[in-house]
């Protein structure tokens, strides 16, 4: 089977020029475009060697989405795109399993340097000196499920409505909700956004670099 890179962005601008980079350094791969997280789930469950992740699409924001796939596909190398240029950003994908995390402010070649490392499958990220954060390991403990109620959480629904939106009971909700509190180590809905919010990036715009 050829190989597949899927480039996951829904800027058509930054995707072009990853397509770019990836035909440098993966010059035989079908290179697969996807403007979702959605969109790029379903082409990584048709085979991929690797998967460029853009960190905000319309249906994902921040880290969950890595999260996500590192957990469900947990040999598919994920390099995270993202503007943020963030120390702590980078040593949070980092930490949650991603392959390499590339600046969208990074030139051509920074790009095909990157990827290189993670086709080789040696990691690459920015300098940086932040350190392990003991809350994002509580979180990667989550299930999926999990993670999507307490991101509702972080949108101020209430258990009725969280309930309506999964099509779930009330009483599902609760407990997962305590189940949540009790992997996260805290005892009310405010403590479990503030420690959610450190999945979130900046969302600054760049313009990808000339060659």
């Amino acid at each position: 089977m050829a190989q597949r890179i899927i480039i996951a962005d829904d800027h058509p601008l930054f995707r072009t020029a990853l397509t770019h980079a990836v035909t440098k350094v993966w010059p035989d791969a079908t290179i697969v475009e996807a403007s979702s997280a959605s969109e790029a789930r379903r082409e990584v469950e048709a085979g991929a060697e690797a998967l460029l992740l853009d960190l905000h699409m319309e249906d994902s924001n921040g880290l969950t989405a890595l999260m996500d796939f590192r957990q469900d596909f947990p040999a598919l190398p994920v390099a995270i795109i993202s503007a943020s240029e963030e120390p702590r950003v980078y040593a949070a994908a980092n930490q949650l399993g991603a392959a390499a995390f590339i600046p969208k402010s990074a030139s051509l070649d920074r790009m095909r340097e990157a990827l290189a490392c993670v086709r080789e499958g040696d990691p690459w990220f920015p300098p940086n000196d932040a350190e392990t954060d003991d809350d994002l390991a509580k979180i990667a403990s989550l299930t999926p499920a999990q993670r999507r109620i307490l991101g509702q959480l972080s949108e101020g629904l209430l258990n009725k409505q969280i309930a309506y939106e999964l099509d779930i009971s009330e009483a599902t909700v609760k407990a997962h909700i305590t189940a949540i509190f009790r992997k996260l180590g805290v005892v009310n809905r405010t403590q479990a956004v503030l420690m959610a919010a450190k999945l979130d990036v900046d969302q600054e715009k760049a313009e990808p670099a000339s060659d």
